[in-house]
């Protein structure tokens, strides 16, 4: 009879195969509320676990990746995106001996605080935030989806007692762009492992959505990197293997960093900021305001868990509730509110 494998077993695997340098998850710096340990599950395990089950990470299917309502069923979602980067981050950290429990529940939780309709709507909360500014003193500069991520498991998951995660993967989720460096090398993977995978699936969709074609993408970049997008990804993927094998931090060689950053940049240009995929995006930041000034005036219409405690909670009660719908909730609600219902037909 063949045993079960237990949490201390599989701690001590940990131990046994993982590099020196990987964050074991029998040595974690642990819970803010501490928790009896699993019997068959380790703590990075548990993590994972709690980020799927949650509501956000669902929510996650119906939110905007690039494209605005796209008719295709092809299209990457933040949900897809979300599960590519762990799927790549995973693969580097396997090959480095690094804590794939770790890494994978680092990127399942990296954008669960991604608003409705993409980085637009990030940017009609940041607009919201300058209009109310006289109003609200302490309202920040700009919405910074990495640090609506880690309210979302600190507080708002499980009806506002958080997720109660350990500090490795909450580190990690808020260092996954931005100043903060993850501490662990499994968040730096996340960290990486996401630009990689939004510039490759963003091109593929490009091509399908008709906004790119192959031969208009930078020939320098592409020679270095692949004329596919397999060939791409295995490139950045082997490349952040071999130059970070020995060393002390995640990285990628210069040159094909280089390369991967100048498909960003002509990204920048030919897709996010062009009229075909951004042909809906005001209609869609009109969409996002109007629901955040609504329910900034209006606060007895927000849900009852996200009424604020004060004057000075709402504008982040108001960010709560709106950062946290889909892109369908968020029309339909729009609609509810500001439409004519003769026109609802």
């Amino acid at each position: 009879m063949t045993l079960p494998l237990t949490r201390e077993m599989a701690e001590a695997l940990e131990r046994e195969r993982l590099s020196p340098r990987a964050a074991l998850s029998g040595e974690t710096l642990g819970r803010d509320v501490p928790k009896p340990l699993d019997l068959y599950r380790t703590e990075f395990q548990r993590d994972r676990d709690r980020i799927i089950h949650c509501k956000a990470f669902r929510r996650l299917s119906h939110k905007t990746q690039v494209f605005l309502a796209p008719e295709g069923d092809h299209y990457r979602t933040r949900l897809t995106h979300t599960l590519e980067v762990a799927q790549i981050a995973r693969s580097v950290a396997r090959s480095l001996a690094l804590n794939e429990d770790l890494t994978e529940a680092i990127a399942l939780g990296h954008d669960l605080g991604h608003t409705p309709f993409g980085h637009t709507g990030e940017d009609a909360l940041t607009e919201c935030y300058g209009e109310i500014a006289e109003r609200f003193p302490n309202v920040p500069d700009r919405y910074r989806h990495n640090l609506q991520s880690l309210r979302v498991v600190e507080v708002l998951e499980y009806e506002g007692r958080g997720l109660n995660l350990t500090r490795e993967v909450r580190d990690g989720i808020v260092g996954h762009t931005g100043d903060h460096v993850p501490a662990t090398l499994e968040g730096q993977i996340v960290r990486i492992a996401d630009r990689v995978a939004y510039v490759n699936h963003d091109i593929d969709d490009a091509i399908r959505g008709g906004v790119l074609r192959e031969e208009e993408l930078p020939s320098k970049p592409c020679a270095l990197l692949g004329a596919t997008h397999n060939e791409r990804i295995s490139t950045m993927v082997k490349d952040m293997i071999a130059t970070s094998a020995d060393a002390e931090t995640i990285a990628m060689s210069p040159p094909v960093w280089d390369a991967m950053m100048k498909l960003r940049d002509f990204l920048f240009s030919k897709v996010y900021l062009s009229k075909s995929a951004k042909a809906e995006e005001p209609k869609a930041r009109g969409v996002v305001k109007g629901l955040f000034l609504h329910y900034l005036e209006h606060p007895d219409e927000l849900p009852a868990e996200f009424a604020p405690a004060s004057e000075e909670d709402l504008p982040q009660s108001v960010t709560d509730y709106v950062a946290g719908m889909t892109d369908r909730y968020a029309i339909r609600t729009y609609e509810e509110l500001f439409l004519p219902r003769s026109w609802m037909v």
